[in-house]
């Protein structure tokens, strides 16, 4: 019993290890789930409510949308990086992909500078 023990513990511990956060948004290959969206969201969100920015590009800032998304909810939009570490933006590189959100708080989007030309955005799968 204690070798068998033995054996299976090392592959009970593993588990957890193997298994995959579930990819809401894919962009580039990056992969995030509605929680990592919602709290990259709330984080922009709240900065923009208080009237802050942080970053050298002064993030949460005003998204005017060039590319021509059709997001379902109305303008005015901003832009809020989210970090493929799991960690809330708190200045330095924003790295390629962004959340995007309204004045009322409500998810406009998730877009990456990923896989487009030159400085513009894609959408994210």
């Amino acid at each position: 019993l204690l070798t068998l023990t033995t054996l299976l513990l090392p592959t009970a511990l593993a588990l957890p290890s193997l298994v995959e956060r579930a990819c809401d948004y894919t962009c580039g290959s990056n992969c995030y789930s509605s929680s990592d969206v919602s709290t990259a969201q709330a984080a922009g969100y709240q900065l923009h409510e208080d009237g802050e920015t942080v970053g050298s590009n002064s993030y949460p800032h005003k998204y005017n949308n060039y590319e021509g998304f059709d997001f379902s909810v109305s303008s005015p939009y901003y832009e809020w990086p989210i970090l493929s570490s799991g960690d809330v933006y708190s200045g330095g590189s924003p790295g390629a992909d962004r959340v995007v959100f309204n004045e009322n708080n409500q998810l406009a989007g998730v877009i990456t500078h990923t896989g487009a030309s030159g400085n513009n955005f894609v959408e994210c799968t």
